[in-house]
């Protein structure tokens, strides 16, 4: 029997392939799972995604289960955990990328619904016929940065929030002649 056809960024690593065919892409509207995607999509600037998906539970365990008011409320001796604990990227801008966001998503009425506003509260479906047809950066995502941003936000740039826009499943962009594709949209 034959693999389905699925986007190819996936390769033959069996944890990206299991991201791919169970999470990215999918509508998210719950805040917590949202917030850890906004996250890790900053955690990856510079870095591979496959790092990030790696390290993905010890950053669960680190940063407490990405509680968004506990986060907020680390201390100094919280940030001095983190940037000794190995199970994450121990880069002190984006430890404190992290911390921040937890407060700037807290000052916000409705983080969700503000970053799915972006999109008109309705998933985009695109229809990419190759990797190379998709985009690092879109009008909306450079539009959302600028709006996180100033909401107080760190690591949110265009292309930051694009892959967030991907992951979190506010455009889908499985390609058109992925399995995942017609299965993600219309959700």
């Amino acid at each position: 029997m034959t693999e389905p056809y699925r986007c190819p960024w996936t390769g033959t690593d069996p944890l990206y392939m299991a991201y791919h065919d169970a999470e990215w892409g999918l509508p998210i509207q719950d805040p917590q799972r949202f917030f850890e995607l906004l996250c890790l999509e900053g955690a990856q600037a510079g870095l591979a995604w496959i790092t990030i998906l790696r390290k993905r539970e010890g950053y669960r365990a680190a940063f407490d289960g990405f509680d968004i008011e506990r986060m907020a409320a680390y201390t100094d001796d919280d940030r001095a955990r983190l940037l000794a604990d190995a199970r994450i990227v121990r880069n002190r801008a984006k430890v404190d990328a992290f911390i921040g966001n937890a407060s700037a998503w807290l000052r916000l009425d409705d983080p969700v619904g503000l970053i799915w506003s972006f999109v008109d509260g309705n998933q985009i479906d695109n229809r990419w016929a190759t990797v190379g047809d998709v985009p690092a950066y879109t009008d909306a995502s450079t539009a959302m940065a600028r709006a996180l941003r100033k909401g107080g936000f760190r690591f949110v740039g265009p292309t930051t929030c694009y892959a967030l826009m991907q992951s979190a499943g506010l455009v889908n962009d499985h390609l058109v002649a992925c399995f995942r594709h017609a299965e993600v949209g219309g959700q």
